[in-house]
Parts: structure tokens; sequence; C-alpha cells
């Protein structure tokens, strides 16, 4: 199961003008490219969430430039780049009764994905794969 967890990188950011700058900075620093991102605010401070390439060395990198992050699997499933794409995905989600703790997307390349967390990664990879459901591996974003 563990090739279809998608690491993903927390990353605990004030919520003060040129902060996202900074953090954008410290990625091209470290030459890593973005792949999807989502920004959560919560009082005093945000949460920038982001799908990375070389996300272990990000992870690193990040850290010894003192900046909090943490790692966390998401999973990643297809979504239809048209109306009701995300329809059909919530729908395959809830019918394998996985519940979503948050989620966010992205299209690129030809592929649009949709990147979910859940409080089971395994069962719920272990849910849509049994239902048929093809989900993405990091070397498919």
């Amino acid at each position: 199961m563990s090739k279809y967890k998608i690491k993903q990188l927390s990353i605990f950011i004030n919520n003060e003008p040129g902060r996202l700058a900074q953090i954008a900075a410290a990625l091209k620093e470290c030459n890593i490219n973005m792949k999807a991102f989502n920004i959560a605010e919560s009082s005093g401070f945000g949460v920038f969430r982001a799908i990375v390439e070389e996300p272990d060395r990000a992870f690193a990198e990040l850290s010894k430039k003192g900046i909090v992050v943490k790692e966390t699997d998401v999973i990643a499933i297809p979504m239809i780049d048209r109306p009701g794409g995300l329809l059909e995905v919530a729908k395959t989600i809830g019918n394998a009764n996985i519940n979503i703790e948050y989620g966010y997307a992205y299209s690129n390349k030809g592929v649009a994905a949709f990147f979910f967390r859940v409080d089971d990664t395994d069962a719920a990879i272990e849910r849509l794969l049994s239902s048929g459901t093809k989900v993405l591996t990091e070397k498919d974003i």
C-alpha cells in the first residue's frame, strides 16, 4: 500500500505579509518544484500544504532553514477536468465509506488529481483499490 501514499509537506507559517514569499523563496533556493498546494488559515497562523518533487529532500532542506514542516501521507485519485469531475470523485470516496479530513485538486500535464487526507490511509487505499478505483502514485503526478 505504501506506493500509493503521496508525501505531503505541511509548513506552518505566521499570518503576516511576505511569509508565503519566504516559503516560496526557500523552495526555490533548494530547487524544489511544487506540483500542487493549498493554504489553510487558522487563528494567527496558516498551514501551507504542498505536494513537491523529492519530498524527503525538501523536508530536510526546509528543516535546516528553521522552517516548521511536517510530512503527512495523503491519497490521490484521478479526476476528470470537466463539470461534474469532483462529484464523481466525491461519490467514489463516499461509496467506499471514507471520510475526508481535507482535500485539494490540481490539473497539469493532462492529469487532474484530487489529493485528500483521511484518518486511516492504508484502509482507505485498500477500499478504493478493491472497488476498482485507480489510486495514483507519486510517479503519476
